[in-house]
C-alpha cells in the first residue's frame, strides 16, 4: 500500500483576496505586483494575462512587455493568510495533517483517514465539502504529483471531480508536464524561479527531459536546489512535515484616519498591552511576532520580528517592533500583531541542588526551539552515523531533525 497525499489547490486565491472580491477585476489582464522588498516578479495572474503568456513568477519587465496593460494589484499576504487559515482549520477538524506553504495550496495525507473515510476518492470528497466552491483536488504519491492532478481537476457544472494518480503511473504521468511546476516547490521561491528560467534557457522544457539528465551534471550546475527539482521530477520527495498545533495569536487595531509616525507608535503600544493580556497567552512569552497592516491605498503588508530570547516584557517588545514600522511603505488603515511563536511560561524558581546536567538540557532545547522559531523547522540537525566502515562518505551519516528535549 504507498502513501496517498492530497492535495486542495484554489486557483488564483491570493488574487481574488487581494481584489478585496472584486471579481470584476479578473475578467481584465491583472497581476499581483511583486511584495515590498522582493524579487521583481509578479504574483498570481488573471486568466486574461494567462491569454498573452504571463505567469507567476515572471519577471515584472517581461509581463509588462507582453501585456502593456496589464494592471497591477498591491498584494495583501495578510487578508489572503487569514481567509487560507479557516479552510484549513476545516480539514484539520475532520482529522488531516496539513503541510501548506502558502495560501492557495495545501497537503495532507489519506493514510490516516483511510480508516474513516475509506477510499482516496471519498476522503477527498469530504474534503471539497468542508473546503467549499472552487476547491480543486487531486491525489497522488509525491506533492508534485498531488498538485499536478490537482490542476488537471477542470471544473464541471459548477464542481470538479478529484484525480487520483497511482504509484506506477506516477512518472509518466510527470514526464510530459512543463518545468514551471517546480519554480513554487522548492523552499526559497526565488530560486525556484531562477532555476526554471535557466532550464528554459538550456532547452529542458518537461519534467521528463529534466528527470533524464545525468545526477553529475544537475549537481555541478545547480548544486542543492537542482538535486532536489531532480528528485521531484523523478517522483522522489520527502515526506511530508505537518505543521504542529497553532498556538498564534492575534490582534488588530482599526485606525480612524490613515496614520503615520506617531499615530502608529501609539497603536503599536495598544497591540502590545492587548497582546500580552490575552487569555490565551496563559502567561507564555514571546520567540517570533509578526506586524501585519492594510494600506489605505489598498492592499497590505507584513514583517516578522525574531527576538533574542523569548520574553514578555513590555518594554523589549516594543524596542523590538518599533524599528519595523519605517518600512511600513505607506499609510495604514488597519494594524495588526501576531505572535507566531510561543515560548514557556514566567521564570523558573531555582532549584537548592543543581544538576548540571539537566540544566545543559534544557539551554540547548530552548536554544533548538529559538532557532526553529528564526530559520524554520529544518534550521537544527544533528549527525547520525548510519554505516561507519562505508567508502562512502555519504552513507556513512546522514542529517536528521534535532529533537528539543535532548
Amino acid at each position: 500500500m504507498f502513501v496517498v497525499i492530497a492535495c486542495v489547490l484554489i486557483p488564483r486565491f491570493g488574487l481574488v483576496a487581494a481584489a478585496a472580491g472584486r471579481r470584476e477585476l479578473l475578467s481584465r489582464p491583472v497581476a499581483l505586483a511583486p511584495e515590498q522588498g522582493g524579487p521583481q516578479v509578479v504574483g498570481e495572474v488573471s486568466g486574461p494575462a494567462e491569454a498573452f503568456g504571463i505567469t507567476a513568477g515572471m519577471r515584472l519587465a517581461e509581463a509588462l512587455g507582453r501585456c502593456p496593460g496589464l494592471a497591477l494589484i498591491p498584494p495583501d499576504p495578510a487578508r489572503a493568510e487569514e481567509a487560507w487559515e479557516a479552510r484549513i482549520a476545516r480539514i484539520e477538524e475532520i482529522g488531516g495533517a496539513v503541510e501548506s506553504q502558502r495560501p492557495g495550496e495545501m497537503f495532507f495525507g489519506l493514510d490516516g483517514l483511510r480508516g474513516l473515510l475509506g477510499r482516496p476518492e471519498r476522503a477527498l470528497e469530504r474534503a471539497r465539502s468542508v473546503v467549499g466552491r472552487g476547491a480543486r483536488l487531486g491525489a497522488g504519491p509525491t506533492r508534485l504529483c498531488a498538485l499536478a492532478a490537482a490542476q488537471r481537476s477542470r471544473p464541471r457544472r459548477g464542481r470538479a471531480n478529484p484525480v487520483v494518480i497511482g504509484e506506477r503511473a506516477a512518472r509518466s504521468f510527470l514526464e510530459p508536464l512543463p518545468i514551471g511546476l517546480l519554480h513554487e516547490r522548492l523552499e526559497d521561491e526565488w530560486t525556484g524561479v531562477h532555476l526554471v528560467d535557466t532550464l528554459e534557457r538550456l532547452g529542458v522544457a518537461t519534467l521528463g527531459e529534466l528527470a533524464a539528465l545525468p545526477d553529475s551534471a544537475v549537481a555541478d550546475r545547480f548544486g542543492t536546489a537542482g538535486m532536489r527539482a531532480l528528485a521531484m521530477a523523478r517522483g522522489v520527495e520527502e515526506p511530508l512535515r505537518p505543521r504542529p498545533p497553532r498556538e498564534e495569536l492575534r490582534e488588530e487595531l482599526e485606525l480612524p484616519d490613515a496614520a503615520t509616525g506617531g499615530q502608529l507608535e501609539r497603536a503599536l503600544e495598544l497591540l502590545v498591552d492587548r497582546l500580552l493580556t490575552n487569555p490565551l497567552r496563559r502567561g507564555r512569552s514571546f520567540r517570533r511576532l509578526r506586524l501585519e497592516a492594510r494600506l489605505a491605498g489598498g492592499g497590505g503588508w507584513r514583517i516578522e520580528s525574531v527576538l533574542r530570547s523569548a520574553t514578555a516584557s513590555r518594554e523589549r517588545l516594543l524596542l523590538a517592533l518599533r524599528p519595523k514600522l519605517e518600512a511600513l511603505p505607506a499609510p495604514a488603515s488597519h494594524l495588526a500583531l501576531r505572535g507566531l511563536e510561543l515560548g514557556g511560561g514566567g521564570p523558573i524558581q531555582p532549584t537548592l541542588t543543581s544538576d548540571e546536567h539537566e540544566r545543559r538540557r534544557g539551554l540547548i532545547a530552548e536554544a533548538v526551539r529559538h532557532a526553529r522559531a528564526a530559520a524554520g523547522r529544518g534550521a537544527v540537525l544533528r549527525v547520525l552515523d548510519v554505516d561507519g566502515d562505508s567508502r562512502v562518505p555519504e552513507r556513512r551519516a546522514t542529517l536528521t531533525p534535532f529533537p528539543e528535549d535532548r
